[in-house]
């Protein structure tokens, strides 16, 4: 299988544009791509490392590299019980630009979190959205439930 790198990164220039239109910052893509990369390294903090790769499986090139950049699996993941926890993890992953990111609003971040995992949706099925689902925490499983039929 010959590596086409040109057209990874054509693919991950529309994603971006893609999203960033869908997070209503078209005119920042910089900052659409800063809060999805911090959105994904949470997830990935706090679901099983099995789950992960499950969830990776499905997604373009260009977004596995996004979600595996820097990962460090760790046998001690981050106790995240609510939404409010997880979205303090998002911040941490987007220091030191959360503050302009977010806002420190966690109404905005929510919004940002919902949005993605809804853009999700186009790249994987609705079976492994509800695995990665059930290999969240209780209070979380609205993260992805509530989005998961779009």
């Amino acid at each position: 299988m010959a590596l086409n790198f040109n057209k990874y990164a054509t693919e991950g220039n529309t994603f971006l544009k893609d999203y960033s239109k869908e997070m209503n910052m078209a005119n920042d893509p910089d900052k659409a791509g800063r809060i999805f990369t911090a959105i994904m390294h949470a997830l990935r903090d706090i679901i099983p490392t099995e789950e992960s790769l499950q969830f990776i499986s499905q997604l373009p090139m260009f977004l596995k590299a996004v979600y595996v950049n820097g990962w460090a699996i760790k046998k001690n993941k981050p106790k995240v019980k609510n939404m409010t926890e997880f979205l303090d993890l998002v911040r941490s992953h987007d220091y030191p630009a959360a503050t302009n990111d977010f806002e420190y609003d966690n109404e905005v971040a929510e919004r940002y979190v919902d949005t993605t995992f809804i853009y999700l949706r186009k790249y994987v099925s609705l079976g492994e959205m509800e695995d990665l689902r059930d290999s969240l925490p209780k209070d979380l499983k609205s993260m992805i439930y509530l989005n998961m039929m779009f």
